[in-house]
């Protein structure tokens, strides 16, 4: 164990280079896909640049039925180009139908810019979509099928004049045999008659009581779209639009896809490990896979599957008679081959290696391979447990525990998604170290994609399904088991997945555990998000961080202790992306009315709280001013939250805590309380924060105790390192030094190593410079704070040290910085190499970086190493910027330096010309 715990330590330190995985725009970059010759998605070429032409019209405008609707040739010249994957709303709003509900109030409902489904009824998003499309040559002699992997809520589906199918359900897929249907010389005609769900309910709140945790906000509208399996929140959450989504997501929401097979078809492989522990020098496995006989016949054959780089293959006959399905498994009792020693084990991030073994999977008969598929998994045991002092829930990885540093996933309002937007944001996600990702059960059971890279970036997912403690429960109980087990069986390989959960904050489905432990007997399993183990959440508002420290921040009764699943704090988002979400006179000065719409109306105290520690960095003369200023506060707001949790680790702290989830990492629609990036997938400096908080190895500061700790993410232990304070005043004078050696206990902390004692006579503002030094005196991590000389006197005050009296930093000296900027293509990738540097006598603080296209637009998606940096006299820092060569081939771009007391600077020639 201890040289597997090195092995670790080596990987972590090495897995940060420049050049990062980079992002794949394939929509068949799935984790369990067929060959690529044999497979094709019929994506909308509106919005996704896809092969595919869809179109969509309103049911009870279109004067003729399914079986002529779906004939080649049809007619559509007076129907809306389509987006697909994509909702009836998202289509309108592409068209200029209705204005971007995303955009200042639009959405608000009393302004009745967008027809809400409870007020005009369910026909009015009552849409049919269609599209043509042509069987690819290489199907022809194959059995060719149609797969819809999503569709919210009821269709009946067309193809050639006939019914093929119907479906239900919003996480349900269906795969459906159209070859005797199918058109393999000419034009194939594609129809989906798609009804709203069947239960729009009102976004106006219940009068009555709905069940739910203490003090929670009134959620979801009146609680009747809880009656579908669907995205519950699409009816108004507080984090969100209160007032929900006016289609409530009707439409095609994943892809369509387009595949050919023999007679014979395999589905939901799945792997199970099982390892001796604590022993991980061995692991058994057991593979298994249904095999489906397709057609009218007998089928003979052989199920063989082959493990990549081991060299394990192994094989079953088989015979299927019509129509049936066999689950065929592969155990190591019987297959020895599947006994493998010294395993490459699959670790959350911090912990080792993600390793990931690639499986082939295929049935052969007389006429050859027949079906094939290819998929990954990892060699690992997630468990938990209440082994604890406190009973809490504990999650343990290969037999070790593993601190839960955590945050909750909510997914984008419309269904707007894309590969793109996945990738961004768990890259995001990786970068600030996050381990762990719960997916909040009123939004949806997530993409493959998502599965496969939090797999590769070593993030574990609790996966919650579709129950909350505001809405009632679904009327149709075989409908949700039915898209419960489908997603089950569709998620359950990927080694990230860690936690089944039922419901929010309310009880499970009877039958719900036996349905997911019949698919997944490895995977745990609680009823609701608040039990066993794991107590109720909050805070979810803006909060003096002081509250943090003294663990007086909710007044729910949730605290820092044992595991927490939401606690919280929001971060404004940056000038670009306010001025992106409302318009100019709304913007600055601040419409309270329009900041408290795009704040859930209201909910996390933006225009109040918020507002008020903003200016507590003196008064703002414009919104650009003003922007940065509130960077200040959502960085040392998130960054507290987590400093807090990680001091009182496991047994560290004076309390024992197991982990918790911040309440939430991601935005969903665009909203003034935003989070670690914006919904335009730009980040705050919270993100940055939140990195530095999360670094394996690091150093932070206490601002209730005023004393340094040391906390340890790695599997493994570091001798006779050291931790140095510096203390400066606002003139850059040092008032305070202090060094003094440590050994870093192994996945632990090392807490109050000693206090900073902070002179009367400092300035009423100051800094802190923490710095970490390795065995050999090389420095390994570091921390840069701010501090006021003002008091904390009480909880709920918006008083003391880490809030209150920093109007003196206007005052700091305007600071010309000096930039250099390599420039290097890798991959497709573009990187920018940048080198900042601080000549002045003053301090640098919170220096920004951004990339730009030349008419100041932010080129986006871009991955920043670090940013909203602070930077002492005569000091440097190197940041790598890593974007996609195709977002700024051929085009002038520049650089922006700003910051807080930065001398605003645009890099044009030099950058755009740089080698």
């Amino acid at each position: 164990m201890r040289m597997q715990s090195r092995v670790a330590v080596l990987f972590c330190l090495l897995s940060f280079n420049y050049y990062s995985v980079a992002f794949s725009q394939s929509s068949t970059d799935r984790l369990c896909k067929r060959s690529s010759d044999q497979s094709v998605f019929l994506r909308s070429s509106l919005g996704f640049n896809g092969s595919a032409s869809w179109k969509i019209k309103r049911v009870n405008l279109v004067g003729d039925s399914g079986n002529i609707i779906s004939k080649a040739g049809y007619n559509t010249n007076n129907w809306y180009n389509a987006m697909v994957p994509g909702t009836v709303l998202n289509t309108l709003v592409k068209n200029n139908v209705y204005p971007d509900p995303y955009f200042g109030d639009n959405n608000k409902l009393n302004k009745n810019l967008i027809p809400d489904i409870a007020s005009v009824g369910k026909e009015f998003y009552h849409y049919w979509f269609r599209t043509e499309f042509a069987i690819p040559p290489a199907f022809d002699g194959k059995r060719i099928w149609l797969k819809f992997n999503g569709i919210n809520y009821r269709c009946v589906i067309w193809l050639n004049g006939h019914v093929i199918g119907h479906m239900a359900g919003m996480f349900n897929d269906k795969e459906i045999d159209i070859t005797s249907f199918a058109n393999l010389k000419g034009h194939n005609a594609l129809a989906l008659d798609v009804d709203p769900v069947d239960f729009p309910g009102s976004n106006k709140p219940t009068k009555g009581k709905m069940p739910g945790a203490i003090r929670e906000a009134k959620n979801g509208g009146d609680g009747i779209i809880g009656k579908n399996v669907t995205m519950l929140m699409s009816a108004g959450w507080d984090f969100t639009f209160h007032d929900g989504i006016r289609d409530r997501n009707t439409g095609i929401w994943r892809d369509v896809e387009l595949f050919a097979t023999g007679d014979v078809v395999l589905q939901h492989p799945y792997v199970q490990s099982l390892l001796p522990l604590p022993d991980t020098a061995s692991a058994k496995e057991t593979i298994s896979v249904e095999v489906f006989n397709a057609s009218d016949k007998i089928q003979e054959g052989v199920v063989k599957g082959t493990i990549a780089l081991l060299d394990k293959s192994f094989a079953k006959e088989v015979e299927l008679k019509p129509g049936e399905t066999k689950q065929i498994v592969f155990d190591a009792a019987d297959f020895p081959q599947l006994n493998i020693k010294n395993p490459r084990l699959w670790w959350p991030i911090n912990k080792g290696n993600q390793y990931l073994y690639k499986l082939n999977l295929k049935f052969i008969n007389k006429k050859g391979i027949s079906n094939s598929l290819n998929t990954t998994f990892g060699i690992r045991q997630v468990s938990t447990d209440r082994d604890t002092p406190d009973s809490s829930k504990r999650f343990l990885v290969n037999g070790v525990p593993i601190f839960i540093r955590g945050a909750n996933w909510i997914p984008e309002g419309m269904c707007n998604e894309s590969e793109e937007r996945t990738y961004t944001q768990l890259r995001y996600t990786r970068q600030a170290r996050v381990n762990f990702l719960r997916l909040w059960g009123g939004g949806v059971a997530e993409s493959d994609y998502f599965y496969k890279l939090c797999d590769e970036f070593g993030i574990m997912v609790w996966s919650e399904f579709w129950i909350t403690g505001n809405t009632v429960f679904p009327v149709d109980t075989s409908l949700y088991m039915k898209n419960l087990a489908g997603t089950i069986k569709r998620i359950r390989s990927n080694p990230s997945v860690a936690f089944y959960v039922s419901a929010n904050e309310s009880h499970d489905l009877p039958g719900a555990e036996q349905v997911i432990h019949n698919i997944d007997s490895a995977t745990s399993y609680q009823a609701t998000s608040e039990c066993c183990g794991i107590h109720d959440g909050s805070p979810y508002k803006y909060l003096n961080p002081m509250q943090y420290f003294e663990n007086t921040a909710s007044g729910r009764g949730s605290r820092i202790d044992g595991f927490n699943p939401e606690y919280g704090t929001p971060c404004l988002p940056t000038v670009e992306c306010l001025r992106e979400m409302m318009p100019k006179e709304d913007l600055w000065p601040i419409n309270d009315s329009v900041w408290q719409y795009l704040d859930g109306g209201g909910f996390h105290n933006m225009t109040t709280t918020y507002r008020d520690a903003v200016n507590e960095f003196g008064k703002s003369s414009s919104i650009d001013e003003y922007a940065m200023k509130a960077q200040y506060v959502g960085a040392m707001g998130y960054r507290s939250i987590w400093e807090v949790w990680d001091y009182n680790k496991f047994n560290y702290g004076d309390r024992f805590c197991s982990g918790f989830l911040f309440w939430y990492l991601n935005s969903p629609v665009r909203q003034t309380a935003g989070r670690m990036w914006d919904w335009s997938l730009e980040p705050t400096a919270a993100l940055y924060y939140t990195q530095n908080a999360l670094q394996p190895l690091h150093p932070q500061f206490d601002y209730l105790k005023n004393t340094v700790s040391v906390c340890n993410d790695y599997r493994t232990a570091f001798k006779g390192y050291a931790v140095k304070a510096t203390v400066y005043d606002l003139n850059m004078k040092v008032r305070f030094v202090k060094k003094e050696n440590i050994n870093i206990p192994e996945d632990g902390v090392v807490n109050d190593v000693f206090k900073i004692d902070f002179p009367e006579d400092i300035t009423q503002v100051h800094f802190i410079q923490l710095e970490l030094f390795d065995a050999k005196n090389k420095p390994v991590s570091n921390s840069f704070y701010w501090r006021s000389k003002d008091k904390y006197e009480k909880a709920g005050a918006l008083e003391g040290p880490a809030v209150s009296g920093f109007q003196e930093i206007d005052k700091l000296p305007e600071v010309n910085l000096k930039i250099n900027v390599k420039k290097e293509i890798k991959n497709g990738r573009a990187y920018f190499f940048v080198q900042v540097k601080n000549p002045a006598k003053s301090l640098s603080f919170f220096t920004r970086l951004q990339l730009q296209y030349d008419n100041g637009k932010p080129v986006r998606p871009s991955f920043y190493s670090d940013n909203f940096i602070s930077l002492l006299p005569g000091k440097e820092k190197d940041i790598r910027i890593d974007v996609d060569d195709k977002l700024i081939n051929e085009k002038k771009i520049q650089l922006m330096i700003s910051g807080g007391n930065v001398k605003k600077m645009l890099l044009n020639e030099t950058i755009y010309n740089a080698k």
